[in-house]
């Protein structure tokens, strides 16, 4: 892992213009030797978008690789660059839609869902007020220690284990109204999801922004972040009215909805190559079933 961490060191002193080109050529490469991951990602996109032609469905996983290459690139920047630069490279849009429930007293859940520029801008947000987030260890111990503490390089973050109880999280959240990042949109399994439709499909998601909503009486603010020619733009959006409502499934409907919404604005930096649609209904076989 040291070569490649010096790698990352060397190439976030680069341009981001040309890092988005190194990118784009690995990305390329690594559609082309990913066969799983390609084959995952082209399924998403048909379950997704099946009006959509086949070539257009590969025009937008082309693009995608690019992107989640960058995103590996760019933890360069996330962990050495200095402040200035981080807030260089990512605007933050309509940011009031955040502070002014803040300022307010109120606390806040960022629904903020997987495209790729999600690190880089949740960086440049912790630089502007605290943050509660749930991490995933990862398998490599150098890796995961990196990780770990680039998320919480500027000491003003409040990074909670899967393992943490709602209790612990919705205590971290009322410490000083650090708003919660939330990433609702994987599949976690049968046991705490109920099937609602995403694009169409009947797709295992978590209901979990509700009962947070709820418990925490916190304000749900959507926070995008999209990659652009200059670095990434975090858009907050108008806090959600009559969220949480006394009818579970139609809260998480109304997030996927929002989410497709989102997706449909930029649809080659959502992340595609996970099994979102891995979980099915009783009775249905695997999407991903060669």
């Amino acid at each position: 892992m040291k070569i490649a961490f010096a790698l990352l060191w060397l190439i976030r002193l680069l341009p981001v213009c040309l890092i988005s080109r190194l990118a784009q050529g690995l990305g390329a490469v690594t559609y082309l030797l990913a066969g799983e991951r390609r084959r995952i990602g082209l399924t998403n996109l048909r379950l997704c978008f099946p009006a959509m032609k086949q070539a257009e469905r590969v025009r937008i996983l082309r693009r995608h690789f690019g992107h989640m290459l960058q995103l590996m690139l760019e933890y360069g920047i996330c962990w050495w660059s200095s402040p200035a630069r981080i807030r260089q490279l990512v605007e933050l849009k309509d940011l009031h839609h955040l502070t002014d429930l803040r300022d307010a007293g109120e606390d806040v859940i960022l629904f903020y869902p997987h495209f790729v520029g999600f690190e880089l801008a949740a960086l440049r947000l912790n630089l502007e007020v605290p943050l509660v987030s749930v991490y995933s260890h990862q398998k490599n111990k150098a890796m995961d220690a990196k990780m770990y503490a680039g998320r919480n390089r500027f000491d003003n973050a409040f990074i909670m284990s899967r393992q943490e109880s709602l209790r612990a999280i919705i205590k971290a959240m009322r410490k000083q109204h650090a708003p919660f990042l939330y990433l609702p949109d994987q599949d976690f399994g049968r046991r705490d999801s109920i099937f609602v439709p995403f694009f169409g499909v009947q797709t295992a998601t978590v209901p979990g922004l509700s009962r947070i909503a709820g418990l925490a009486k916190a304000k749900i603010v959507p926070a995008i972040p999209v990659r652009t020619q200059h670095g990434v733009t975090l858009t907050f959006y108008p806090a959600w009215d009559n969220f949480p409502s006394d009818d579970i499934e139609a809260d998480t409907r109304r997030m996927n909805e929002f989410l497709e919404q989102r997706i449909l604005e930029a649809p080659e930096q959502y992340f595609w190559l996970h099994k979102r649609f891995k979980t099915r209904p009783e009775g249905e076989a695997s999407f991903y079933q060669r």
